[in-house]
């Protein structure tokens, strides 16, 4: 499933809080984007229309909520980017990042424990 990033905005939304009405979305949006009620409508149509969310008739309004789940969506993202990019490896992507910012002691230390299990598993 291809999700815009327009769209990815609006998940988030649904992510952290479900069911939402579409002036729900709109007003949780509001400090971050400059959308019309119209340009989410449309998204959220989009949206549907995929199979991302789903959405519930309550009286006049309708209540989304995602079917997509977030951590099935960063897997996939996360892939694609890796494949996209850097052929698949994931330690050229690490290199490009820490050549352009550099890695905390936290980050250093989350890496060292994910090498040291993937070692143990091997």
């Amino acid at each position: 499933m291809n999700i815009s990033e327009a769209e990815a905005q609006v998940m988030e939304v649904l992510w952290r809080s479900s069911p939402l009405a579409t002036e729900e979305i709109a007003q949780t949006l509001r400090d971050s984007q400059d959308w019309q009620l119209a340009t989410i409508k449309t998204l959220l149509n989009r949206l549907l229309n995929k199979g991302a969310i789903s959405a519930e008739k309550e009286g006049r309004r309708y209540l989304y909520s995602p079917v997509l789940q977030r951590d099935a969506w960063l897997n996939r993202q996360s892939l694609g980017l890796l494949d996209r990019l850097f052929e698949g490896r994931l330690a050229p992507l690490v290199a490009q990042f820490s050549s352009e910012r550099r890695l905390s002691t936290a980050d250093l230390e989350a890496l060292k424990k994910l090498i040291a299990e993937h070692e143990r598993n091997d």
